[in-house]
This record gives C-alpha cells, structure tokens and sequence, in this order.
C-alpha cells in the first residue's frame, strides 16, 4: 500500500469522523425547532462554504463552469439535488420507524448503491475480479453492520420509550418505502463527485488534485440546498416557527451553526480529497468507508452523550457486534481498494 493510498484513506476516514461529528451542536440549540436550526445550517454549509472555498481555490472558476459540458453539469446538478431530496425523505421515514431502523436503512442502501453503481457503470471490466470481490464483500459487512446495530436501536427504544409514544408511531410500511427511497436518493451526492469528473479534471490544472473537486461540491450542494430549504420553508409555515429564530442566544446559536456546517463541508471537502488520492476507484472505495466511519462515529458520540445508559445487556451486545463489524469492513474495503 504506498504513501498516497494511505494518505487518501486517511482523508477518508477522517471525513466520516467530522460527518459522524457535525450534528452535535444541535443538543444545545433548544429553543429553536428542527426547521430553524436546519435552514440556517444549510445556507452555511451548502451555499457559501462550497462557493466560498471554490472561488479561494480554483483560479477562472467561472470559465472553467463555462466550459465544461451541459451533460456533466446537469449530471453534477441533477444528482446534488437528488441527494437533497434523499435529505428530506429522511427526515419523514424516520419519524415513522424510528432513528435506529431507519439510520440503518438509509446509510446500508447509500453505502451500497453510492460504491456499487459507479464501480459498474465506469469500471465494469473490475467487477469479477480480486478487487471487485472485496469491494462487494466489504459492502456486505457494511450492511450486515448496520443490520446488527438497527437491532440494538431497536431494542433500545423498546427498552426506554413509553408505551403511548410507541403506539403514537405509525404507517411503518410507508415509512420504510420513504427510507428506501431517502437510501437511494442519497447515494446521490457521491455521483455528482464520480459522473462529474470533467469538472474536476478541468479544475486539477489549477487548484491541484486536493481541491480539484470544489467546483462540483459547489455546485451540488447548492442544487441540494434547494430541497433542504424548501422542506424546511414547508416545516416553517405549517408550525409556525418562523418567530423561532428570535429565541434563544442568538451570538451563540449562529457560532453553533457555524460549527456544524464546517464540521459538515470539511467532511466532504477531505473525502474529495482522500479519494482523489485513491486514484481511478477513488470514489467507488471512499464513498462506504465515508458512510462507514460516519456510522462508527456517530454511535461512539450516542455512547459519550449517554443515550446507551440505560440499554440492557443484549442491546449492547449487538451494539458492539456492530462495531466491529463495522471496522472489519472498513479494513475489507481498504485492502480491495488498494489492489
């Protein structure tokens, strides 16, 4: 495994750290609802962080927009804005079965489908081979991963839910139809990065291989933003929270939000880096360790945060079959990647 593979995979790993990371802020941000702290969140972190950072790093970022495809920018913005309608559907399938289930099912079809398709449709001739197998193997421990730690969820919200909020949550075949589709949508964003490589190789020249790839988070993220603010206008009207933005600790809040969103970008910023380094698969090896180590990080945080404190001994137990599941899988993905 040389220098840069290790390098790249680092990045990598480290992206899934700040993305498992970025949503801790919002256990002190109260006083304002979901749609309130999400909104703000968004402009940050999908509008001015991505064009703030592309125009710092890529020199003509403009011309380079101009000319590069109709085809490649509406792939990059078409896939942005399914990402963020993934986004919302979300949000929706989880209020109906659950965060554990639902986590699960989400990020066990965007970890698969995200890898999967581009190693497919750009590198078919890989699919049956050595590095093919352990991509598709170290995929199924992923799933099965996420399979083992929706049980522990599970049995955790059985253990510690009253009785009239279980009977409260309803339409769980629609909801997991909406998590599915959320799975699919989802996988999305690693598909403006992978099917918008003109872009990046037009902005290499200039920005150099690291920061290649601003323009099309740039441009993805923005068409993804359009969803994310739409539901949350939607949420804002319905509940009539807009006055929310008015309470709480506005100075403190606002540096919350700015801790979030960087958290966030910078996660996506290292994983375009991180892949770029891992070379031709890149995105097809970085997209499931990303989801991974995203998944790892964010149960690692519950644990800190005490939401397993009260979870019996067999909801732990699958927690931490999990886990180590988990980190099989990513050390599979990382040794295919580098064949």
């Amino acid at each position: 495994m040389s220098s840069l593979h290790i390098a790249g995979l680092s990045c990598v790993l480290l992206g899934g750290i700040l993305n498992g990371t970025f949503i801790l802020p919002m256990k002190r941000m109260k006083a304002w609802s979901w749609e309130n702290i999400w909104l703000a969140y968004s402009v940050v972190a999908m509008v001015v962080l991505p064009w703030a950072l592309a125009f710092a790093t890529v020199p003509n970022l403009g011309v380079l927009i101009e000319q590069c495809s109709w085809g490649a920018l509406i792939k990059i913005m078409g896939f942005g804005f399914g990402w963020g309608v993934g986004s919302v559907f979300f949000g929706l399938g989880v209020s109906r079965i659950g965060m554990a289930l639902g986590y699960a099912t989400v990020l066990g079809i965007t970890a698969s489908l995200g890898s999967l398709l581009p190693l497919a449709v750009l590198h078919p001739d890989r699919l049956l081979t050595g590095q093919g197998y352990a991509m598709m193997a170290g995929t199924i421990l992923v799933v099965l991963g996420l399979a083992s730690l929706a049980i522990a969820g599970r049995k955790r919200e059985k253990e510690t839910q009253s009785p009239a909020t279980e009977t409260a949550r309803s339409g769980f075949a629609v909801g997991m139809v909406i998590c599915v589709l959320s799975g699919i949508f989802s996988a999305m964003l690693n598909f403006s990065f992978v099917f918008g490589k003109e872009l990046v190789d037009r902005s290499v020249p200039g920005a150099g291989t690291t920061m290649g790839a601003n323009p099309v988070w740039a441009l993805a993220l923005s068409a993804g933003f359009l969803a994310n603010a739409g539901y949350c206008v939607f949420l804002l009207n319905k509940n009539h929270s807009w006055t929310g933005f008015l309470r709480g600790k506005t100075l403190s809040y606002a540096s919350g939000i700015s801790v979030m969103a960087l958290l966030w970008f910078g996660a996506i910023v290292v994983y375009g880096a991180g892949a770029a380094d891992l070379g031709a698969l890149g995105g097809v090896v970085g997209w499931p360790l990303l989801m991974t180590m995203t998944v790892i990080t964010a149960n690692i945080w519950g644990a800190v945060t005490g939401e397993w404190t009260q979870a019996s001994r067999a909801s732990r137990t699958y927690w931490w079959s999990g886990i180590a599941v988990l980190l099989i899988a990513i050390t599979v993905i990382s040794r295919g990647g580098a064949g």
